[in-house]
């Protein structure tokens, strides 16, 4: 099942909403606290100045403390409908003064002293908040602690007002960034609408290098995709060449096999009769001989870009090579060498390759050249490993060497071949990194394969 595909747009904005509201959920979380902590101090100082101000009311005469409770110290503090005040003035352990008997006093008051002294407790079954000073009157020879207590509606709707307007405000905040972040994308994302509408207006035969302007970021996609196409020209380049190189040299011996038919069955005389058909079996094997090399041809150019290359025994590789090339029965007889040192001769390598190069130079050896005599010869040099085909043939002039590799040379005009067995074999030796050579001496003709870069073990 095809899956649909995902949209880079739609991934980056979730990506980053995904940070804004995560962003966004620690701000609140900060601005939840941050309101808890200022409620609670605004609603502290005005206990604590109620309780003060209750203090400073206080008065101590024969003995006893008293004093009024103003109005004014609880007006701040009442007004919230839903929260109830208490208070209490008392001189702990010894008297109350006035107020609520039992409202706690905050820990640490109990022994009197100055404060302030501010905690949570409940009062009346419910929680409060309470706040408490202390004055110590000489004439009453002790503390007097002024408690002043609130319940904690009030300071919860204040604190939920300030995380409500904070939330409100990040919450504005992050849908601010998150269309300023749609937009930077978008105008990020330009640059490969560009090069979508480079490419869909091309035609399909131009495969010329893009030349748009993108950021540095992006370079590096055009330069692939321009990578790309550079390889993939050269590959229909080469479809093209290896199309008209088989048409053109496929054409002419097919033009003989159909002259050689037509003479066939025209001809009555037995001795002339079996004379044709001598001709079209030697027409016949020279076309198949030359549609193998081309597909050959064709086959070591794919492999040399597409196939990786491994361990590969090259003497076993020239053996397998040797015993292909050589039919079973020839017109004439041949000795066949073959040389090699004891053991494996190895090198990274294709051995497709490697073993369809090989064959087609002794398959030349034994159609151009070879009178009496074929050696093969593998061998390891101080540069890596040769590989040596000899014939006592009177070979390639010396003049012709540097033309010899050439795609459909012939170096003979009467010649009969393809002209592609040595250049196959000078791309087989290319890929590898050697080179493809031509040596004589002794009457002894050789092709000599050189792979420099081999390690021979």
């Amino acid at each position: 099942m095809k899956r649909g595909r995902s949209s880079l747009f739609w991934r980056l904005t979730a990506l980053i909403s995904a940070v804004l509201l995560a962003g966004a959920a620690v701000l609140a979380i900060a601005a939840s606290n941050y309101a808890r902590t200022a409620a609670d101090d605004a609603y502290d100082r005005v206990l604590l100045g109620a309780a003060r101000q209750i203090s400073e009311t206080l008065a101590a005469e024969n003995g006893a403390v008293e004093g009024g409770i103003p109005v004014s110290a609880l007006e701040a503090l009442s007004a919230s409908r839903t929260a109830r005040v208490y208070y209490r003035v008392a001189m702990p352990a010894k008297s109350e003064v006035t107020g609520y008997q039992d409202l706690p006093l905050p820990a640490g008051s109990e022994a009197g002293g100055t404060g302030p002294y501010v905690s949570n407790t409940e009062f009346k079954g419910r929680p409060i908040r309470i706040a408490a000073v202390g004055r110590y009157f000489a004439e009453a020879n002790g503390w007097v602690m002024t408690v002043v207590g609130q319940t904690l509606e009030a300071r919860d709707a204040l604190a939920r007002d300030l995380t409500l307007k904070a939330m409100v405000l990040v919450g504005l905040m992050s849908l601010i960034a998150l269309t300023g972040v749609i937009v930077a994308i978008k105008l990020a994302l330009r640059p490969l609408t560009t090069i979508e509408a480079a490419l869909l207006g091309r035609p399909p035969n131009v495969l010329t290098p893009l030349d748009v302007e993108a950021p540095a970021e992006i370079a590096t996609l055009i330069s692939a995709i321009n990578n790309f196409m550079e390889r993939l020209a050269g590959r229909l380049e080469a479809m093209q060449r290896f199309i008209a190189d088989s048409a053109h040299q496929i054409r002419t011996p097919l033009t003989a096999l159909v002259g050689q038919v037509e003479l066939l069955s025209g001809e009555t005389n037995a001795a002339k009769r079996q004379h044709h058909i001598e001709r079209v079996r030697t027409r016949t094997a020279e076309l198949a001989r030359l549609t193998n090399q081309l597909l050959s041809d064709a086959m070591i150019s794919h492999r040399a870009e597409t196939m990786g290359q491994s361990e590969v025994d090259v003497a076993t590789l020239a053996r397998e090579a040797l015993a292909g090339a050589v039919p079973v029965s020839l017109d004439r007889d041949i000795t066949v060498a073959f040389d090699a040192p004891q053991g494996a001769v190895t090198m990274r390598g294709d051995a497709v390759s490697l073993r369809e190069a090989f064959k087609n130079v002794i398959e030349n050896a034994i159609q151009h050249g070879a009178r009496s005599l074929l050696r093969v010869s593998v061998r390891r040099s101080g540069a890596g490993i040769e590989v040596e085909v000899g014939d006592d043939g009177p070979g390639i002039p010396e003049a012709l060497w540097p033309q010899a590799p050439q795609r459909f040379f012939r170096g003979r005009s009467g010649g009969t071949g393809s002209g592609l067995g040595l250049a196959i074999a000078r791309d087989v030796a290319a890929h590898h990194g050697g080179e493809l050579s031509f040596k004589s001496e002794g009457g002894i003709f050789s092709v000599l394969f050189t792979f420099n870069g081999a390690k021979a073990s």
